[in-house]
């Protein structure tokens, strides 16, 4: 089997300084000490390489700093001194309970709520895709969440549901945190614009229109009709002024006045009615006769609309209190003006102006959460029961708040306050078990264990077996420690058995039975991380710390966890490895900025202050060389943690945050990327870096036309390369042909002659190196490849090797990439490729490799299945597929399960696979083919 070839699979890699090859950039009159072994001090390239670094880099503190290396004074520090907490203990460690819903049977519950979207009223789509949220919200893949997220607000219909889910896909791509950007900004998207979050109804034609807010506002005409021309017949008398008024056009505002002024009441045979005390002012009334003959507000203020809305409400006015009702609406803007008017919105029941400032309130999130104004509306029960008066308390909007609170702080009394609401709002299965799962957790957190095992239990009896974990884990900590065992040791049996059942009963037990359930939980789930850092931890309290480093090694060669990160950095600190542990806390705080070590008890940042002394001095411009020597052998974690130590010399280097950003991509590291791009489009200070920052963006946020004009716009603003390289990405995102082929290449050639450095032209021409191979344009793309490979972008041995096999040199494609192997730290994606170029038993052997190294690679696990079925083997191919699926539920690895469950026969299964594979990608037309033909198959069997 072959790879399906994806065009640009290697990563946008990092900008160095082009021609750095020594470390006298800066070296002040006095003569440097002698050379330390292993430096590359080979003499300084001067003023060229001064200029460059101001130009481009612009790391101007680097002036401040010696570039030279000194040798390390002789500081006498020992471990205990570091680690005031001591050494990690095996005792005190234990897994995390995630918040989110998890399933026994995942693939089983995807195939549910895939059913449900296809089959439900388009009324329930929306609350159906919400619960697809859910589900995916317990995944590794954010986009997941995003995109059904998306699909929730694309078929909502109500109000209320469109501010929600409006609100929140706003607050996913933390749009809050660029500088520059109002909370009532939507960027031209109309699901994310708060004018049409206002408009009730479900239209599929609008999702693609232009924003409303783009729009222009209709000319407020003003009534020309000059009081002589009307026939005033009656008036209103407000104190000692008289408000006159036409009989007829009072009395169709509604049925109360209509009886009052025609219905056999005195008031039918004045022609002057006082209405002094009627809670309105005689300018109100003046506005409430203009209304009753013009149907509009023209520019009245504010709290003469308040006042009519008022009226409306106590003389039945239904289409003025609509009127009011929207145009107050329309003007909210601020949190001081939603925190002024929701007061009236809930006292006249204005069901638009609640949700106008709800919305305002929700798309100042995070920030609003902590005014106690907004707090008491959102968490007291008086403040739901006033929302849910109106249809604006829901469990969705709960759900929303619930994410932020417990981001923000897991244990607070406000995050407690809103999971309450969400209990409260439950009223699907799904949402009592997330509710009451969720209220386990934080109860947990706190430690309140009675309480954390009640609710755990409340979301067992709703359905959520994983919530099992939460009562069992309650039970030990009040000491139940057999109990909890006979709780998961029971959930084992009952259920065919997964990692996180395992890992959960290993706390329940000791000695060699606890470490058969933890390599039991690896073996079903490698991405779980308690497993490594127990035997991690246990080799550290034997005095093994090399083993102890080289277990974490494990899952950090496939997987950048915080928590390992930290663990590692806590072993070298007691190993005295200085400088591996500075690199690790410098990549954790990539990862999370405000993490805290040893038990959340010293932040990471204190801890790289106390080590910096004791490791290598180095200034910018060695920094520069180190990065460059660690991207070309593939170590990113070595890559973070330069750029960390870089940005704390320059922490406004939009450039440096680029840089950053790229390689957490690299490491599926979206959240901390982002946070990393906006960072880099804030501290830029030019318009055509800012709008690539903005396509960034966009592009890796699933806005892939939006990406590309921003790339334009970078381009009519500026040349540069990273416009021309992202315009070209974002095009070559799509199978081309031969025109758009040829466009990309010209694109890429334009980025190689505008200004930029040695790798970033690698970058690019191991990508123009891809679409020549595409074009069948062989000895060309072989000449990017090894200009790539002259100026060290060592992944261009894959695509040399790619070539060499095209033509028909098999031997020299596997040369290629076993250079590539012996060059790059993590390789397991090379031993994956390397097996398409040699005979069945080596490419075995390579692909166990892979798998070893990198187990969420998903073709080793379809290789073998694909032999195995060539085999004959049937059963075995499935088991192969299915341990895969069971910790990635990945589309292709169903896909082919589902094919094979078909060529057996096995209808039912075939068809669940497939419905699993369609939730996470509805379009795929490969599985909706398949689906439809074992469906069809299924109802022929049952006929």
């Amino acid at each position: 089997m072959q790879h399906q070839h994806n065009l640009f699979t290697t990563m946008r890699s990092l900008n160095l300084a082009e021609g750095c090859k020594g470390t006298q950039v800066y070296a002040p009159p006095p003569p440097p000490p002698p050379q330390q072994p292993g430096n590359n001090a080979t003499g300084g390239v001067g003023d060229k390489f001064l200029q460059h670094l101001q130009d481009h880099l612009r790391v101007n503190s680097i002036r401040s700093k010696s570039s030279r290396t000194y040798p390390q004074a002789n500081v006498v520090v020992s471990p205990e001194s570091l680690l005031p907490f001591g050494l990690p203990l095996t005792d005190l460690l234990e897994p995390r309970i995630d918040p989110s819903l998890k399933f026994p049977d995942l693939v089983d519950q995807m195939a549910q709520v895939y059913r449900r979207i296809d089959n439900c009223d388009q009324s329930e789509r929306s609350g159906a895709y919400l619960e697809q949220c859910a589900v995916f919200k317990g995944l590794s893949d954010p986009k997941l969440f995003r995109r059904s997220l998306r699909s929730s607000r694309q078929h909502a219909i109500d109000v209320h549901a469109k501010v929600v889910l409006s609100s929140w896909l706003r607050f996913e791509r933390r749009e809050d945190e660029l500088i520059g950007t109002t909370s009532m900004d939507c960027c031209g998207r109309i699901l994310e614009c708060p004018k049409a979050t206002l408009v009730s109804g479900y239209d599929p034609d609008t999702v693609y229109d232009p924003c409303l807010c783009s729009g222009a506002s209709s000319d407020v005409q003003e009534c020309s009709t000059s009081d002589e021309a009307l026939d005033y017949d009656m008036s209103f008398c407000i104190g000692d002024e008289e408000v006159r008024c036409v009989r007829y056009k009072i009395a169709s505002l509604s049925r109360p006045f209509k009886a009052m002024l025609y219905g056999g009441f005195n008031e039918m045979k004045r022609g002057t009615i006082n209405f002094t005390h009627n809670g309105i002012s005689v300018e109100g009334m003046r506005a409430a006769e203009i209304f009753s003959r013009t149907n509009r507000f023209d520019n009245f203020p504010p709290h003469l609309v308040l006042e009519l809305l008022k009226l409306a409400n106590r003389f039945c006015c239904d289409e003025m209190k609509s009127s009011c009702d929207e145009h107050l609406a329309h003007l909210v803007g601020t949190l001081d003006e939603a925190m002024l008017l929701i007061e009236y919105g809930l006292e006249e029941s204005a069901y638009l102006l609640v949700a106008a400032c709800l919305q305002v309130f929700l798309r100042e999130l995070p920030s609003s959460m902590h005014n106690p104004n907004v707090i008491k509306i959102f968490c007291s029960v008086e403040g739901r029961e006033r929302l849910a008066s109106l249809g604006h308390a829901s469990f969705k909007l709960y759900f929303f708040l619930s994410q932020i609170a417990m981001e923000d702080d897991m244990k607070s009394n406000t995050t407690v306050m809103i999971l309450e609401r969400l209990v409260e709002c439950a009223v699907e299965s799904w949402e009592k078990q997330l509710a009451c799962h969720q209220l386990g957790v934080v109860m947990l957190e706190r430690k309140e264990y009675k309480d954390a095992q009640r609710w755990f239990n409340t979301a067992v009896e709703a359905g959520h077996l994983y919530s099992l974990v939460g009562v069992a884990r309650s039970k030990f900590k009040r000491d139940h420690r057999y109990s909890a065992y006979k709780i998961i040791n029971s959930l084992i049996s009952d259920h065919v058995p997964t990692g996180w059942m395992h890992q959960e009963r290993s706390l329940y037990c000791s000695g060699k039975e606890k470490l058969l359930d933890l390599d039991t939980a690896t073996e079903l789930d490698p991405t779980l991380t308690f497993p490594y850092k127990f035997r991690a931890v246990a080799l550290v309290e034997e005095n093994q710390f090399g083993a102890a480093i080289s277990e974490l090694n494990k899952i950090l060669g496939f997987k950048a966890s915080p928590d390992c990160l930290e663990m590692r950095a806590w072993i070298s600190i007691g190993k005295e490895d200085y400088e591996g542990a500075l690199k690790d806390i410098r990549a954790l705080l990539t990862l999370e900025p405000n993490f805290m070590m040893f038990n959340g008890k010293i932040h990471a940042d204190h801890m790289v202050e106390l080590l910096s002394p004791l490791a290598q001095q180095r200034s910018q411009a060695d920094c520069w060389m180190q990065l460059f020597d660690h991207w070309s052998t593939v170590d990113d974690i070595g890559s973070l943690a330069v750029v960390h130590d870089m940005l704390a010399n320059d922490p406004g280097n939009s450039l440096l945050r680029f840089r950053q950003s790229l390689l957490l991509l690299r490491l599926n590291c979206q959240k901390a990327a982002m946070r990393c791009l906006r960072l880099a489009r804030n501290h830029s200070k030019l318009k055509h870096e800012r709008l690539v920052y903005e396509g960034w963006i966009l592009y890796d946020t699933g806005h892939r036309e939006e990406a590309l004009a921003k790339a334009e716009e970078s381009i009519s603003t500026q040349r540069s390369f990273e416009a021309f390289f992202l315009k070209a990405y974002a095009l070559a995102d799509s199978t081309l042909d031969p025109k758009s082929a040829e466009y990309v290449i010209q694109l890429l050639g334009e980025a190689l002659r505008c200004p930029s450095d040695a790798l970033r032209k690698g970058q690019a021409l191991n990508n123009l190196g891809s679409v020549y191979v595409d074009c069948e344009k062989l000895d060309l793309a072989g000449d990017c490849y090894t200009n790539a490979l002259n100026i060290k972008h060592t992944r261009a041995h894959q695509g040399l090797a790619r070539v060499y096999h095209l033509k028909n040199q098999r031997k020299a494609a596997y040369d290629e990439m076993t250079k590539l192997i012996e060059k790059a730290q993590n390789n397991a994606s090379a031993y994956e490729k390397r097996s398409e170029y040699c005979d069945r038993e080596m490419a075995q052997s390579d692909l166990s490799l892979a798998t070893q190294l990198d187990p969420l690679r998903t073709y080793p696990y379809r290789y073998r299945a694909a032999v195995l079925m060539d085999d004959h083997k049937e059963n075995e191919a499935i088991e192969e597929l299915s341990r895969a699926i069971s910790f990635k539920p990945d589309l292709q690895l169903l896909h082919l399960r589902a094919a094979f469950y078909d060529s057996m026969g096995e209808g039912a299964s075939a068809i669940k696979d497939c419905e699993a594979a369609l939730c996470i990608d509805p379009g795929h037309t490969d599985t909706l083919e398949l689906y439809h033909k074992a469906r069809e198959a299924n109802t022929t069997d049952q006929k």
